[in-house]
């Protein structure tokens, strides 16, 4: 039955009402990752209503991460991140159901997860093995799940597999190489990050409950935090994606997607059907050590005109942003190097896949891995304001 004292202020609104408040009542909610994303995202679901919400995550509170992981605590430092998770759920919503699994998401714990019970899944993970796999599963399963991933500055959103909608590997068909995506550990996380695009993915999971609204289905939202901008990248079904048809399939790419994930060492141990490389990874330091040895490439920033005109790479060859390229692909040419960045790294790689999606050869196609900010960090000097 319906507290329509405490959710009184959704249900004053025509778009929710009783009927609405009733839809999150009775979903249940599988939040894979009980950290910076899964916070917010829990948090706001619990006070919204949502009437079981399940968290899976084998890790414990560590004192690095209340900088942006809000659902724990000192006092709950070196408890697992689901206790004290749901202790603090509870706190905010006594009447809450909370199914905790202390587990890492993967194929040998799927089972445990009664995954077919939930109604919309989240991702809140920081691995990208396990993200391929969560795609996979709710695609054999047909769970709509709402993405969220955060970069220093960055974040994106997304819905995947709603309404028989386009899934994440259509907008990422293959794991990208292992240097592409440092850790927060490595690379840094902005603290108030996770509650901009966790609150976002919490938005997303109640439009689709109560069927409101337009779901990000087939559109990718991008945030950046420094310039404070959002930008929106359509796609749509792509025929290039793996076939999954069976859990077999699923647990198959999950150990390819792990695989592409191993050391150097390991990686050469690899075999060859594996998901290959699409594109190149390339740091600050590795593009002067080829430029100052004669490599002749182009140096394009995809940011905003905004971000560009405040600071840019000396010697740039232009400014294109990212979610206009595909309108000045005659100014591209496809027979050279070219070398794309961004502010962290994000933004350049979703061009680089849009290029390579018009024909592109991704072999020709660079990342910078870390962005501007790697640049400034690398090489202050070359950095004009």
């Amino acid at each position: 039955m319906v507290d329509v004292v405490r959710f009184a202020r959704h249900i004053s609104l025509p778009e929710v009402g009783i009927e609405g408040q009733q839809r999150l009542l009775a979903r249940r909610v599988l939040i894979i990752g009980a950290g910076g994303l899964g916070s917010p995202v829990a948090m706001y679901l619990a006070a919204a209503g949502v009437g079981c919400i399940g968290l899976v995550d084998d890790d414990v509170v560590d004192v690095s991460n209340l900088q942006r992981q809000i659902m724990h605590s000192e006092s709950t430092k070196g408890v697992l991140k689901v206790e004290s998770a749901k202790e603090r759920l509870l706190g905010l919503h006594p009447a809450l159901k909370v199914e905790t699994f202390p587990v890492r998401f993967d194929p040998d714990t799927f089972e445990s997860i009664n995954f077919d019970s939930w109604d919309v899944v989240v991702d809140g993970t920081d691995n990208i093995p396990t993200r391929y796999f969560i795609d996979d599963v709710c695609r054999l399963y047909g769970k709509p799940w709402v993405y969220g991933s955060i970069f220093q500055f960055e974040g994106q959103v997304s819905v995947f597999n709603h309404m028989k909608g386009p899934v994440y590997r259509d907008l990422f068909p293959v794991p990208p190489p292992p240097e592409a995506i440092p850790s927060c550990a490595e690379a840094g996380v902005f603290g108030v990050l996770p509650g901009v695009i966790g609150s976002l993915q919490a938005t997303e999971v109640i439009k689709i409950i109560i069927g409101i609204g337009e779901v990000l289905r087939g559109s990718l939202l991008v945030y950046n935090g420094l310039d404070t901008t959002f930008r929106h990248l359509k796609f749509e079904p792509s025929e290039e994606r793996p076939h999954v048809s069976s859990m077999d399939d699923a647990r198959q790419l999950f150990a390819q997607a792990c695989g592409s994930t191993r050391t150097t060492n390991d990686r050469d141990l690899v075999q060859e059907a594996e998901a290959p490389t699409m594109f190149n990874q390339i740091t600050a330091a590795e593009v002067r050590e080829k430029r100052d040895a004669g490599w002749d490439f182009l140096l394009i920033d995809v940011r905003s005109h905004g971000e560009h005109d405040q600071a840019r790479i000396i010697g740039n060859n232009g400014n294109i942003p990212h979610d206009s390229i595909l309108n000045h692909l005659d100014e591209i040419p496809q027979d050279k190097d070219i070398v794309l960045h961004c502010q962290g790294g994000m933004r350049s790689e979703i061009a680089i896949y849009a290029l390579m999606k018009e024909g592109f050869d991704g072999s020709k196609l660079y990342n910078l891995t870390g962005g501007l900010m790697a640049w400034a960090n690398t090489f202050p000097e070359e950095i004009e304001q």
